[in-house]
């Protein structure tokens, strides 16, 4: 049995550490695909694109390791059915179970290592991977400007470009937002076109603009009635120059990086995540407070009925009014309907311009506590994400060995496309579930254990399929299965 166990082990070492190693690299050729343009003509030392593609590829290791496990468990058992050892196994009297026991194992032991790498490891190279390329992102901030997106590279200042001539680095359309001055949208640039360069001493980047115009708001010329004046220049050619302090590259301080769901432990997730969850209570609890206080009883607060010419114009109304607020069988329709038309005119248009801000103020409001509440899920997802990817490698090792025991292929073919599929459809579901808990379609327990909770029953019914030396789905039940639907469809479009 020793033996029979051994030839398991090393038949099944080398593929993990081939398709590992061919994922990994696959799965880094994407990284550098979409990160190419970024690269490219910012002068980079070669020891900074190394350690980019160190890190980058340590990043990747937990979406690369339950692909490698379902490649090697398929192509191992694939193997051993295709060359007869497998149905030499069980001939003498050797289970399909007692065969996977040490691989089994092996694959505990994989899981456990991987939860390790993704709680210790994988926050430390998300850390450093995120300083690199934001460090990256501000060298040569020209070229990261892309067309149809807002640029905030430069401190103080927002670009956006709507076209770009690869040949001649013509741009048109240019949207420049003036903040340096903290004081919001202040001022804005339109040009037809323009072009950016940089100067010879690198210290400077110079950005020529044709035929535009420079709005600028001016102060308050009457704070009552609330008018802003506004300048307008045209010009042909408008010249800017933008410091580029921070032209070489700079490692900047990591502390602006740690604060990110990506880069904590467990232990750092739930203190967030608990911080998190009292903070948007507080915030909610505070929110509802102030709008019963401020909004729909506001007149206990800020309408003193002892002085209100309105409440005191007909002596018909004092039956109404207590000497504090308003009494418990107040009438509001009979008190409306006992004001002049001036006064209900002016009361309308109080109530209209009351429940705009307050309808304002909600939606403000609201739409705050939906972004703070979609981190909270975020930092959940995180956490979460530490078991659902080891425990990955569990459920692909139980689909991909009994599959290549039914199956009898080895090899880079059929194993490769099947496994390739079984992945994809994981990484779709888990997408899926991702998206599902931000848009609160599922909470967030369900959406990080989806795609593991759909492909877990698949991985006992083909280990029992396997185990019961049994077709996945027999042809004439699969012919069966076709002529019914085959009927069903006649019946229906006929």
């Amino acid at each position: 049995m020793k033996k029979i166990h051994k030839l398991v082990l090393t038949s099944y070492i080398g593929p993990l550490v081939l398709t590992f190693i061919v994922s990994l690299f696959i799965l880094l050729m994407q990284f550098i695909w979409k990160w190419v343009e970024d690269f490219v003509g910012k002068g980079l030392d070669w020891t900074i694109i190394m350690n980019i593609m160190f890190y980058a590829s340590a990043g990747l290791v937990p979406m690369a390791l339950p692909l490698a496990v379902l490649l090697a468990s398929v192509m191992t058992f694939g193997n051993f059915g295709e060359h007869y050892e497998l149905t030499a196994m069980k001939s003498a009297g050797i289970s399909l179970p007692t065969i996977m026991r040490p691989l089994i194992l092996l694959t505990i032991l994989i899981s456990i290592g991987a939860f390790y790498f993704s709680n210790n490891v994988l926050p430390y190279t998300n850390l450093k991977i995120a300083r690199l390329l934001f460090d990256v992102s501000r060298k040569r901030p020209e070229l990261n400007i892309k067309t149809g997106v807002f640029n905030n590279d430069i401190g103080g200042y927002s670009i956006k470009i709507d076209g770009k001539d690869q040949e001649t680095g013509m741009m048109y359309d240019f949207m420049i937002y003036n903040h340096s001055v903290s004081m919001g949208n202040k001022e804005v640039i339109l040009a037809d076109s323009g072009e950016i360069g940089v100067t010879n001493d690198r210290k400077n980047m110079v950005i020529k603009l044709y035929n535009g115009r420079n709005y600028s708001e001016m102060k308050e010329r009457n704070k009552i009635a609330k008018e802003y004046p506004i300048r307008k220049d045209k010009f042909k050619e408008q010249t800017i120059i933008f410091e580029l302090t921070d032209f070489d590259f700079k490692e900047s301080n990591e502390g602006l990086f740690k604060s990110n769901y990506q880069m904590m432990n467990l232990t750092q997730l739930s203190h967030a995540i608990d911080t998190l969850k009292k903070v948007y209570t507080k915030r909610t609890g505070l929110f509802h407070k102030r709008l019963i206080r401020w909004t729909y009883t506001k007149y206990e607060h800020r309408v003193n009925i002892k002085t209100d010419s309105l409440a005191y114009k007909k002596d018909s109304l004092k039956k109404y009014v207590t000497t504090d607020k308003l009494n418990i069988n107040f009438n509001t329709d009979s008190f409306f309907l006992a004001m002049n038309k001036k006064d209900q005119k002016y009361a309308l248009n109080s109530a209209i311009e009351s429940a705009l801000k307050a309808q304002n103020n909600i939606r403000t409001t609201g739409k705050a506590l939906s972004d703070r509440q979609r981190w909270l899920k975020k930092h959940d997802l995180a956490w979460y994400r530490k078991f659902s990817l080891s425990f990955a490698c569990i459920i692909f090792f139980f689909i991909g060995a009994p599959l290549g025991a039914i199956i009898k292929k080895g090899g880079f073919g059929l194993p490769i496309v099947i496994s390739t599929l079984l992945f994809i459809f994981y990484y779709v579901i888990s997408i899926l579930g991702d998206k599902f808990v931000r848009e609160g379609v599922l909470p967030v327990l369900m959406g990080a254990w989806l795609s593991s909770a759909i492909l877990l029953p698949l991985g006992i019914f083909i280990t029992y399929k396997a185990t019961r030396d049994s077709q996945l789905i027999s042809r004439e039940k699969l012919t069966l299965l076709i002529n019914k639907f085959t009927k069903l469809f006649k019946l229906l479009f006929n």
